[in-house]
């Protein structure tokens, strides 16, 4: 039988200081049964995106460790960043890979998240399938007004919150020292899904933002002057997505997640926001993949540039790294991004 494996993708709230995301990181005990396959920090977003792969049981101890490394290290009353986030750990979802059902990445989420608030103290969401309400499924509303409006939710509630989101499943449910230094932290177990930016040539995210309100499911809300509200859906319900600035680099970012790479595969993404960048007189600087990527999905945006031939699995790979300018900004390994890649050479 095929041995267990399951992907942890925990994204900790800070990208600028390097000694204290090596520290952190550090904290993972890695052996034949569990690797790190990719660190990914972000100064713009003050958020590092990291990738465990390996065994079920040696993943979720990874997890814990590298939570409870945040914990201690990370204020979050200190935090800036471009990007949305509750916690310390904003986000920290099981994936299964190979020979693991969800129900079982599930049980690991509420199992992690049960030990994270008992014994570091921490306010604790389930979320994606670990979710125990129908309205918490959703990483996007347990967020909703983010870290600086944790104290406000927790103690005097907060009309953009219903009360079947308002309040952790573990740990503190008021503020107190542990949530103001930690937030919240939201584990759950979800499918693979794709972190993928288009970027944008503007320094201010003009472009950007209005790409992101029309690519993405949830479209755009059109406010009135007389106060009526009206959600319009946007083109592609599998993405999640916004724009940003990035001051580093004097550009901006469509910021997506796509939930279904099946569905909507990462060329399609970039194409929909090459037609509307040049919409809009602007041109693109390539786009980036946070995290990993399946290999199938890099083979099919290969197929789609380079066409059916006589390819090998690495040419295919080549047309799709150039075509969608993965290493335009910064250079894209593929033997280090791919997760069948990846695991061949660091997992066992």
């Amino acid at each position: 039988m095929e041995k267990a494996l399951i992907e942890c993708v925990p994204n900790i709230s800070e990208g600028r200081n390097l000694d204290l995301i090596n520290e952190i990181v550090s904290s993972i005990p890695q052996n034949e049964h569990c690797s790190v396959l990719s660190v990914e920090p972000d100064a713009d977003y003050n958020r590092t995106v990291i990738t465990i792969a390996g065994s079920p049981d040696e993943v979720y101890f990874a997890a814990y460790k590298l939570i409870e490394s945040a914990v201690e290290l990370i204020d979050m009353s200190k935090h800036h960043g471009e990007h949305p986030r509750l916690g310390v750990v904003d986000v920290c979802p099981f994936i299964p890979l190979n020979n693991v059902t969800m129900d079982e990445c599930s049980s690991l989420a509420e199992k992690l998240a049960k030990k994270v608030a008992k014994e570091l103290g921490v306010s604790t969401f389930l979320y994606g399938y670990s979710a125990t309400h129908a309205d918490r499924k959703l990483l996007s509303t347990l967020r909703k007004g983010e870290y600086e409006g944790l104290e406000n939710r927790l103690t005097n509630g907060e009309t953009n919150h219903e009360e079947t989101t308002r309040y952790p499943d573990f740990g503190p449910n008021k503020w107190c020292d542990a949530t103001k230094k930690s937030g919240g932290i939201t584990i759950g177990s979800r499918d693979i899904l794709i972190a993928y930016n288009v970027n944008i040539d503007e320094p201010e995210a003009v472009v950007a933002k209005k790409i992101g309100s029309i690519i993405r499911g949830s479209g755009r809300l059109i406010k009135q002057e007389n106060g009526q509200k009206m959600r319009v859906t946007g083109m592609i319900q599998e993405i999640q997505g916004m724009g940003v600035t990035l001051e580093t680099h004097s550009i901006s970012q469509v910021s997506m997640n796509i939930l279904d790479v099946d569905k909507c595969p990462i060329h399609k993404a970039f194409e929909i926001c090459h037609s509307l960048a040049k919409d809009h007189s602007v041109s693109l600087k390539g786009s980036e993949l946070v995290g990993l990527v399946p290999l199938k999905s890099m083979l099919e945006t290969g197929l789609w540039y380079l066409g059916k031939g006589n390819y090998s699995d690495e040419e295919y790979v080549d047309a799709a790294i150039n075509a969608l300018g993965l290493s335009e900004i910064d250079n894209f390994n593929p033997h280090e991004r791919i997760i069948e890649w990846a695991m061949a050479g660091d997992a066992n």
